[in-house]
């Protein structure tokens, strides 16, 4: 058995599985999204075996961004926990086949409490989908396993969309990353954000600093020195922030077709750039940075004095965040 070329082309298959949903999704997916968005109760996902275990991780990425879930097996939802279900909730039903007898046999019960329902369904024709509010295709042209029985594609295919759900719902909400720390205040993100932006900008000799009447062509290489894709420009004597100069400074200047040679540093910088005191919290200069798509924030005195710079780099740690 050639080990590495099975586990490659189970990759693959599951690779495909996800990308065969991109062209299902449609009017139904947006119905439901909005329907979460508007209800005021919960989000209640059901499933059985695997499904089961795919439905409880859609509930911790729910919870943990902003929609309250919680996870009903239907066995337990048929003996008495059918009780924690209101009209106001919405109920989100896993199952490739759709044809699970505990959970069609709960559905049919549940219509009786009123909530809207939702399934995700290998089978749009199926006894679940027909339940159902809105159906959303989740189904794959092959399961990864040689006998196209165990639930691998398929459960694959529906985490990726319960993902999608998520993300759509974050969008809607627009729940930011202060909202996440909140989520998460025992997180190694939640960790980073809580902290002050002294504690992480950069200082001394590694902030890039040049004068406004230095030629252009040196404060590039101080940009090139400090590889920050910034330099900070002050006021010889005092340090008094008077402008930024950047990457995308130099790029809208060659755009213009202008000719940097013999140009001083004041005639290509951004004035009275976004900044922020040594006291703000990470996560604020992590919104102001979002906000103003800027990847950089000098931080300052009450008098204006450079003391830092903070990079997005340094606040979150490297690959973590970009902006689209």
């Amino acid at each position: 058995m050639k080990i590495l070329e099975e586990a490659q082309a189970v990759l693959e298959i599951e690779a495909r599985g996800i990308l065969a949903l991109v062209p299902k999704l449609g009017p139904s997916f947006e119905a439901a999204v909005e329907a979460i968005y508007q209800a005021s109760g919960r989000v209640i996902i059901t499933g059985i075996g695997k499904s089961g275990i795919v439905g409880r991780k859609i509930v911790a990425t729910l919870n943990s961004t902003g929609t309250p879930s919680f996870f009903l097996h239907p066995t337990e939802a048929m003996h008495g926990d059918l009780g924690m279900v209101t009209p106001a909730d919405i109920v989100l039903s896993i199952s490739n086949s759709g044809e699970t007898p505990e959970l069609t046999l709960m559905l049919s019960s549940l219509r009786h409490f009123g909530p809207k329902l939702i399934a995700f369904t290998g089978h749009p024709d199926s006894t679940l989908a027909r339940q159902s509010d809105w159906v959303i295709d989740v189904g794959v042209e092959k399961e990864a396993c040689p006998w196209g029985l165990v639930p691998t594609a398929s459960t694959t295919a529906a985490l990726a969309a319960g993902d999608a759900l998520a993300v759509a719902l974050i969008k809607r909400r627009q729940f930011n990353h202060r909202d996440f720390r909140r989520f998460h205040p025992g997180g190694s993100l939640g960790e980073r954000l809580a902290v002050q932006v002294s504690e992480v900008m950069l200082t001394g000799e590694r902030i890039p600093l040049v004068h406004p009447d230095q030629p252009l062509e040196e404060a590039i290489r101080e940009m090139d020195r400090k590889d920050l894709g910034t330099t900070l420009v002050v006021e010889p004597e005092t340090r008094v922030l008077l402008g930024i100069l950047t990457d995308g400074d130099l790029r809208r200047l060659l755009q213009q077709r202008l000719s940097l040679e013999g140009m001083l540093t004041r005639q290509a910088m951004t004035p009275r750039p976004k900044v922020l005191s040594p006291q703000a919290l990470a996560s604020e200069a992590l919104n102001l940075m979002e906000s103003h798509l800027i990847t950089v924030l000098p931080i300052v005195e009450e008098n204006g004095c450079i003391l830092g710079i903070l990079h997005l780099h340094d606040l979150l740690g490297r690959g973590e965040f970009k902006f689209r």
